[in-house]
């Protein structure tokens, strides 16, 4: 588990969005989607749940 992961999760709750949270960290959002994907993966839980609600 990397720390720059971990940091990415934390801008997607502070942000409440992944797209706003991938603008504020100057990556696209889609890497940041993956890379998020495979952090709920390597931890075995969803740490928060992906869609339109």
């Amino acid at each position: 588990m990397e720390l720059r992961v971990l940091r990415y999760f934390f801008w997607v709750c502070e942000a409440k969005n992944i797209s706003k949270a991938a603008e504020a960290l100057h990556i696209s959002q889609p890497s940041l989607s993956r890379q998020l994907k495979n952090l709920d993966a390597e931890l075995g839980v969803t740490l928060f749940y992906r869609g339109h609600q």
